[in-house]
């Protein structure tokens, strides 16, 4: 469901008060529930220091993108503030659950000290988990491990389609199966959107769907998803909504972690053959304090016939279990068009 605040409230409370009502009101209601756990308060600030030197090739994936960018930013990386927890319901088996995660611009505020990420609430049990809110589809979720730049201007998402948090969705999540099998299935409410591109608007529950699979032992980690009807927030042959099936596959092998993605993008609009198909392999070598990582990604258009990489190396250095200096070079590169976007970065992320 959608909802519009009202002007008289917005009016009366900005963002940083209603957020800070909504931390004092939860940590109270915790500390109320002697039999429950306390609300978490987390959060993490990723600030770097980056030079773009940009001649548009991120344009050829999504008109929101820069054109041309040539200078030195302080930037911050999905710098965040969330509250999450549980909370048993007596005689029932049942657990609430229930969180709530905003970005906050470090580095100058933006017009709006925060932006909201994930939010959800429902309920849990020996049936599995039933939530509803805005979040990310099961198919992004997927991801887990495979993107080592994650957050940063060399995220998968630069190259990759897929990469949604939704409004209006309820996900359904199977118990674990044999302490290594996960099923999710979630829709999403289409409320009067043209979700499949006909020209008629949608009022079903179920006009855009995503499920995954996801095989996890803790070394080797597997999952495969599904998307109908989702946009596709970044495509060469220029596909708004897609139906986009994902496989990855990540394992930690010692001091090494492999990672591997594929994916095919189908538009959705009728008599459109429009298609795209991505690839990405990723790597980490774990040496005490340092970790080196690198990934290299691939996406074509079939109707475009365009082509685009990305390239990124990079290297982190821990200063405890929570903080870490980083830095990395990064390129992505479009054929047809002959652009390429590079970015170098040096950053500081601390977790709490």
């Amino acid at each position: 469901m959608s909802f519009q605040p009202l002007r008289s409230l917005r009016r009366s409370f900005n963002t940083p008060t209603i957020l800070s009502l909504a931390v004092a009101a939860v940590v109270g209601a915790g500390a109320s529930q002697a039999h429950a756990n306390p609300p978490t308060v987390y959060g993490k600030i990723n600030v770097s220091l980056d030079s773009f030197d940009y001649e548009g090739a991120a344009r050829a994936f999504s008109s929101q993108s820069p054109a041309e960018v040539d200078q030195w930013e302080l930037n911050s990386n999905a710098s965040r503030l969330g509250i999450r927890g549980e909370l048993p319901l007596q005689d029932t088996g049942l657990t609430v659950v229930y969180l709530a995660e905003y970005e906050t611009d470090a580095d100058d505020g933006g017009s709006s000290p925060f932006s909201q990420r994930n939010i959800y609430a429902g309920v849990q049990g020996q049936f599995g988990r039933l939530i509803g809110g805005k979040f990310d589809t099961p198919l992004k979720v997927i991801e887990g491990k495979v993107d080592q730049f994650n957050d940063l201007r060399a995220d998968i998402d630069v190259l990759v389609g897929g990469q949604n948090r939704v409004n209006n969705i309820v996900q359904y999540s199977t118990p674990k199966f044999a302490e290594l099998l996960t099923a999710n299935i979630a829709f999403v409410a289409a409320e009067g959107a043209d979700v499949d591109l006909d020209g008629e608007p949608d009022e079903g529950l179920t006009e855009t769907l995503s499920a995954s699979l996801v095989a996890d032992n803790g070394t080797f980690y597997g999952a495969i998803a599904y998307d109908s009807n989702q946009l596709a927030r970044r495509s060469l042959d220029g596909i708004v909504r897609a139906d986009v099936i994902r496989a990855v596959g990540t394992a930690k092998l010692g001091v090494f972690e492999l990672g591997a993605l594929v994916q095919r993008a189908s538009d959705v609009a009728a008599g459109s053959n429009a298609e795209d198909s991505s690839y990405l392999v990723s790597g980490a070598w774990n040496l005490g304090k340092t970790k080196l990582k690198a990934q290299y990604g691939i996406a074509e258009g079939k109707v475009s016939d365009e082509k685009g990489t990305l390239a990124a190396l990079g290297v982190d250095y821990s200063l405890g279990s929570k903080t870490k200096v980083y830095s990395y070079i990064s390129a992505l590169d479009v054929d047809n068009t002959d652009l390429s976007d590079k970015t170098f970065s040096v950053g500081f992320d601390h977790s709490f």
